[in-house]
């Protein structure tokens, strides 16, 4: 029986790379999202408004040039890609790691949006409580303002993930459209809809990125419900 759905070789390599791609991306920034996400919730600093609009600003810049500063700073020849290349033998550029970064590059100011957003409507009562019975701030984080904001979390953690399985001109842009390599889902249709009677098989594709997008937007949605009742109920 055949199970290939019309897709090759190639359209399923593409759709495991995003899927990698989305999910290595996401567990990489969402450590770097809790804490700037709590830096700007909770903390009073100069050049607060700089370092919003710094995290913010993958959201209005075109993603093309997100892709080229990406490959200025960690393309091989770049400041920080020369010293991984000669330290450590890394290197991002076009390859599957660089898209990941460029991935979590731009789904970054949506998780952490979504993690203040979540941190600024947790109760401060709650937290002094805790400091007064003796924890430490650590403590407090842990026991306290963390299980508060773990539907937050997960619907950054969602969102993130939904628009770097998307992402498209930062990642073609630094790491190229390379088959098997760097090639996901999004630079696949395109490469479709570059070839004469490719489109139907850039529509399969399409859909199968409408499918994955919705799921991940509903088990969000889901996801953030249970967690908000079970925080409710504690």
């Amino acid at each position: 029986m055949n199970l290939d759905f019309g897709f090759t070789a190639d359209d399923w390599t593409a759709m495991a790379l995003s899927l990698r791609v989305a999910t290595v991306a996401v567990v990489m920034s969402l450590p770097f999202g809790i804490a700037v996400a709590y830096l700007l919730s909770r903390k009073e600093f100069y050049g607060k408004t700089l370092v919003n609009a710094l995290v913010h600003l993958p959201l209005v810049m075109p993603p093309v040039v997100t892709g080229y500063l990406l490959l200025l700073t960690f393309g091989r020849r770049g400041t920080v890609g020369m010293l991984l290349d000669h330290w450590f033998g890394l290197v991002l550029s076009f390859r599957w790691t660089g898209a990941a970064l460029a991935a979590a590059v731009m789904g970054f100011p949506l998780m952490v949006r979504s993690i203040r957003l979540s941190l600024d409507n947790v109760d401060l009562k709650l937290e002094a409580a805790a400091s007064t019975l003796g924890a430490s701030r650590p403590q407090v984080f842990l026991s306290v303002t963390l299980p508060l904001i773990l539907p937050g979390i997960a619907a950054g953690v969602m969102v993130a993930f939904a628009k770097a399985l998307g992402e498209f001109g930062a990642t073609i842009t630094f790491v190229s459209n390379i088959p098997g390599e760097t090639q996901t889902l999004a630079s696949a249709i395109y490469t479709y809809l570059q070839v004469p009677g490719g489109e139907l098989a850039a529509s399969r594709l399409t859909a199968v990125s409408i499918v994955i997008s919705i799921g991940a937007l509903v088990a969000s949605e889901a996801l953030g419900r249970r967690l908000q009742a079970r925080a409710g109920g504690q």
